[in-house]
């Protein structure tokens, strides 16, 4: 048996709709909003490691991992903790030798230890880079600078994003000669950390290290509806 709803309910229910539907067909405005937000470096990020060449393939690596183990040793004396140091890469390659009326040759071969070191206290920057260095690393591949807590600076670049979209939006509704009605969606784009400059090593060594300050960047999209005409 099919029962009809009675003709109050139907056009309660097309009552209710009836705003969701309006609004579905609502003249709206999109816009990007950028900010951004920096604060002084608390970290730095250093790449070094050593490289050893031997005529036997088993005692260079040796002599590699000898003076990878004293430059971790040396890191414990400094109080950097384990969870700070990472193994980045280890390699062992043939060393060649090459002349112009033979063919290449193998002569011996370089193992090489690649260490990444974060140092949380940027005062002990110096004394870092020179023991590890008396300890036996030879190479020096970079120096970078961060926050240890980059939320509380990306929160503030979100905001400095949402008011920039607002700032947009206020002037585009202003300029089309309509009302800016209320947010529809808002959502994050691409938001990232501007590159601190990487600094060559030997110099780290010899000058004084100005950590200067770190950016983080926001990008948000944000959906307004436009009311009528603004009133002249």
């Amino acid at each position: 048996m099919i029962r009809f709803a009675p003709a109050s309910l139907c056009l309660a229910a097309a009552l209710a709709l009836a705003p969701v539907s309006a609004l579905a067909q609502q003249a709206r405005l999109t816009v990007t909003g950028e900010g951004s937000a920096s604060a002084v470096p608390d970290m730095a990020t250093v790449s070094l490691g050593v490289s050893a060449q031997n005529a036997e393939a088993g005692v260079a690596m040796d002599e590699a991992s000898r003076v990878a183990a004293e430059i971790l040793s040396r890191l414990d004396a400094l109080g950097i903790a384990a969870r700070d140091r990472q193994t980045s890469d280890i390699g062992l390659q043939p060393v060649w030798a090459r002349s112009d009326n033979e063919d290449p040759r193998i002569t011996g071969y370089e193992a090489s230890n690649q260490l990444t070191v974060r140092v949380r206290d940027l005062a002990t920057l110096g004394d870092v880079l020179a023991s590890v260095t008396e300890g036996g690393a030879n190479r020096l591949a970079g120096l970078s600078f961060g926050l240890q807590e980059p939320g509380p600076v990306m929160d503030a670049a979100r905001r400095n994003a949402v008011a920039d979209a607002m700032a947009r939006a206020r002037v585009l509704a202003e300029a089309a000669g309509v009302t800016l009605g209320p947010i529809v969606t808002i959502a994050e784009g691409g938001s990232y950390e501007a590159p601190s400059p990487k600094m060559d090593m030997a110099r780290v060594m010899s000058a004084p290290v100005a950590a200067g300050e770190q950016s983080l960047s926001a990008s948000v999209t944000v959906v307004f509806a436009l009311g009528d005409a603004a009133p002249e």
